[in-house]
């Protein structure tokens, strides 16, 4: 949801955010741990909101960083037994979250703003996640796959 202030932002849905894009993956890692063998890979997705975080999109942002930094932390954690950690950090896609989360006029322009001037559909991220799943990508860990229509991230 986008918020002008602060003030605006509800507790519960900055809790729920949280519990929605870091909890959900801290708990999923810790779960899975004991059952990855070497050669495993992990991969998360954060988003360009991460590096450039929107002003009206603090919880989400806010997740999105976090995801970035648990993705680098994991990924030096779990080196030493062979399993990868990385992540995609997409720049706008469209989904069906973006109606439903936007003003109609933000929702008009989403996306054009990259340098492609459009929003990336869904099935243009897979070959990213496909490479960091594959063996083709067995020197890559704590690293991120940026896809984000052209947009540059620090």
């Amino acid at each position: 949801m986008t918020h002008e202030s602060l003030q605006e932002i509800p507790i519960e849905e900055w809790d729920k955010t949280f519990r929605t894009n870091i909890y959900a993956m801290f708990y999923l890692c810790r779960a899975a741990e004991s059952h990855l063998k070497p050669g495993s890979t992990v991969i998360n997705t954060t988003s360009v909101n991460a590096y450039e975080p929107k002003p009206k999109l603090v919880p989400y942002a806010a997740t999105k960083g976090a995801i970035q930094n648990f993705t680098a932390s994991l990924a030096q954690l779990w080196a030493e037994k062979g399993i990868r950690v990385n992540c995609v950090a997409p720049g706008p896609v469209w989904t069906p979250l973006i109606p439903s989360t936007m003003p109609t006029e933000e929702v008009k322009n989403f996306g054009q703003t990259t340098p492609l001037g459009r929003t990336a559909q869904p099935v243009e991220l897979a070959p990213a996640y496909v490479l960091l799943a594959s063996d083709e990508s067995s020197f890559m860990t704590g690293s991120t796959i940026q896809v984000t229509g052209g947009t540059p991230t620090i």
